[in-house]
């Protein structure tokens, strides 16, 4: 079903993971993608992935925070409007409070909370100028109102997040721009992998979140479960949800 067809999305850290899978899902839906991504990253080779697919998509190497009026208008050069954004970048690394230095702590929350400022900001001018509407999609997570530790920096990030969903939800609702978002939990991504090794499949991750069924459904998400509600929330389907924040966590917010 194509529901997103002539609609123009952006995607940030959309190179891989959560966000190369909603990149993905959005194609073939019918949209346009501009995939956005540090030069660093493998961006490029996900368009060029897309595009032999029969996509329209292309990568623009950018920085959340510095560059978000440049990717937002290399989009509309590109694709000629712009209808989605999807704040996905981010980071995620242990942070001690005590021992961490503030500059790696502010980091998280400089890609995490700012970066969906500056992009929301440029892109919601554009949408406005439009005069069409539009669609905000916020990576959260359930750590937005979960606590854990060696990781107030990542949650403290997510929960302003959320709250920028709310606000922005309702300051923009007079010019038709439903900003919404999702919070996955635990998602097979590659930012689950550290130091070569993939947290999800270590013997302290199955027996505490799967044997004990801290999750519910004993497994961790795949990005394109993620995806498919980030397309729900963008498509045409979704004409009276604003403000609001999806759960995709396998039920793991809701036990204790």
């Amino acid at each position: 079903m194509r529901e997103l067809n002539g609609k123009v999305a952006l995607v940030t850290g959309a190179a891989r993971g959560i966000g190369r899978a909603v990149a993905e899902v959005f194609v073939r839906a019918g949209a346009a993608v501009m995939i956005a991504d540090l030069p660093t990253s493998d961006g490029a080779t996900t368009a060029a992935a897309l595009q032999r697919q029969g996509a329209q998509a292309a990568f623009v190497a950018a920085d959340v925070n510095q560059d978000a009026e440049a990717m937002v208008a290399a989009t509309v050069t590109r694709f000629g409007r712009l209808d989605i954004l999807v704040n996905n970048a981010g980071v995620f690394y242990p942070a001690d409070l005590l021992t961490t230095p503030f500059e790696r702590w502010r980091q998280a929350v400089e890609v995490i909370y700012y970066g969906a400022v500056h992009c929301s900001r440029a892109a919601g001018q554009v949408m406005v100028a439009q005069g069409q509407g539009g669609r905000i999609i916020n990576i959260s997570s359930v750590n937005a109102f979960l606590g854990a530790a060696q990781s107030s920096h990542y949650n403290t990030a997510k929960g302003a997040v959320d709250q920028l969903t709310r606000c922005l939800a309702v300051e923009w609702a007079p010019h038709g721009i439903l900003v919404n978002g999702v919070a996955p939990g635990f998602v097979e991504t590659a930012m689950a992998v550290v130091d070569g090794v993939n947290e999800h499949e270590t013997p302290d991750f199955q027996a505490f979140y799967v044997q004990r069924r801290r999750i519910p459904l004993a497994r961790p998400a795949q990005p394109e479960e993620i995806a498919e509600a980030v397309l729900f929330l963008a498509s045409p389907r979704c004409t009276y949800i604003t403000g609001h924040t999806i759960v995709v966590d396998g039920g793991l917010s809701v036990t204790f």
